[in-house]
């Protein structure tokens, strides 16, 4: 923030701490968004992996389940 001087109307110095304050807040709102996206990223990441394991295990188990259909076909 600016230091207020005595030749600087009050008016002007309030509104360069205004300003001042916006330009943190803007920052804060900045770093707080690419933190989120970073996370978005991470659970698209991570959605695809369990959407992948859980393809393998139904497949598995579709698998199984036609075996033991044959099994006890055989018997």
């Amino acid at each position: 923030m600016t230091q207020p001087s005595t030749d600087q109307p009050l008016g002007l110095i309030e509104l360069e701490d205004k300003l001042d304050q916006l330009i943190a807040q803007h920052q804060s709102v900045k770093n707080e968004n690419a933190a989120l996206k970073t996370q978005y990223q991470e659970l698209l990441q991570e959605n695809a992996l369990l959407l992948e394991k859980t393809t393998l295990a139904r497949i598995k188990i579709e698998a199984m389940i036609t075996r033991l259909k044959a099994m006890e076909h055989d018997t």
